[in-house]
């Protein structure tokens, strides 16, 4: 059999596993359309149990965190893979961790984040997330930065809007659980940042948020991180064949 051109990649998913299915699809379908007949994407997968993680980020153990995804790349960095992804934005907090133990790329989200921003009209972006991403610099502070080199400027919602958002992720996104009221309240939370701040864009920052709403249903621009990071990893995969 002759040798694929294709780049292998690691996935760490299961942050949550409703979210990584989107990326193994999502994935699997862009190389096919790119090279046609039966063509898919080499993959290694390892998928956490998403309760120890959540249990570690609620307790504030971030260190073990790091320490269980950095071993976990450098397993997949064993198998073969040529590249790191990790499938949830809240956890790019422990890139650090990772990036210590292996030698291949990490493809980061923020930056497929903010390549987007940058090539569109897009000025003011809301930022939806969990409340760690809302909250802490670990990612608003790199995108903020990224796009500010442009004039773009990044915007959070209130307190009380993001403990909605936040709420509606743990509580019902990460277990597939999809009502239309949440819908609406995402929307009303947009809306009012549109009101309040001019907000043009609209950044789901977290890999579940596409599940519930997407550009469908608002007249900003949609960043949906999602798709984002899956185009960027589509892109490494197929590199050396375009």
């Amino acid at each position: 059999m002759a040798e694929s051109l294709l780049r292998p990649l690691g996935l760490i998913g299961g942050m949550s596993w409703q979210s990584t299915q989107i990326y193994y699809a999502h994935i699997n379908t862009a190389v096919n359309a790119r090279l046609g007949g039966n063509h898919s994407a080499p993959l290694f997968l390892y998928s956490y149990d998403f309760a120890e993680i959540e249990a570690l980020q609620e307790a504030g153990h971030w260190a073990q965190a790091g320490k269980n995804l950095a071993d976990m790349a450098r397993r997949l960095e064993d198998a073969g893979a040529e590249a790191i992804v990790i499938c949830t934005n809240t956890m790019h907090k422990l890139t650090q961790y990772v990036e210590d133990e292996i030698s291949i790329p990490l493809l980061h989200i923020v930056d497929a984040t903010a390549s987007a921003i940058l090539a569109s009209e897009a000025q003011d972006c809301l930022l939806l997330a969990t409340r760690y991403t809302m909250a802490q610099d670990f990612y608003k502070g790199p995108l903020a930065d990224k796009i500010a080199t442009d004039n773009r400027r990044l915007h959070i919602p209130s307190e009380a809007a993001c403990e909605i958002v936040h709420n509606v992720i743990y509580e019902e996104l990460c277990r597939g659980i999809i009502r239309p009221q949440s819908r609406k309240a995402y929307l009303d939370i947009i809306g009012q940042a549109a009101d309040e701040f001019g907000v043009d864009g609209v950044i789901l920052g977290c890999t579940e948020i596409g599940m519930l709403i997407g550009a469908q249903d608002t007249k900003l621009a949609v960043f949906d991180t999602t798709s984002l990071h899956c185009k960027a990893a589509t892109d490494f995969i197929c590199a050396d064949v375009e």
